[in-house]
């Protein structure tokens, strides 16, 4: 078995409205902080996981993105894929 670090990136869909965002926005403003268009508030989660090669850890990966770290009614997920045995203590 070979052990991979996924790093998920989860975010609300572009249709949908984000409240936390627009707050962190407005309070960017009140900080005298100019030009921010736009702040989208997500979460970034770190798993490692024990799969026999890489294929099947991209598939387990996809799995919990979909079906248990996101509500894919309204988020969008992402993840990139490291082996952490050639990374050597990373």
């Amino acid at each position: 078995m070979t052990i991979f670090r996924a790093n998920i990136t989860v975010n609300l869909r572009p249709s949908v409205l984000d409240p936390a965002g627009e707050a962190s926005k407005e309070a960017a403003l009140r900080l005298g902080i100019q030009g921010v268009n736009k702040i989208r508030i997500g979460k970034s989660i770190l798993v490692e996981i024990e799969a026999t090669n890489k294929e099947e850890a991209i598939q387990n990966i996809e799995m919990l993105s979909d079906r248990l770290l996101s509500n894919p009614v309204i988020e969008n997920w992402t993840f990139d894929l490291n082996n952490i045995d050639l990374q050597q203590g990373a």
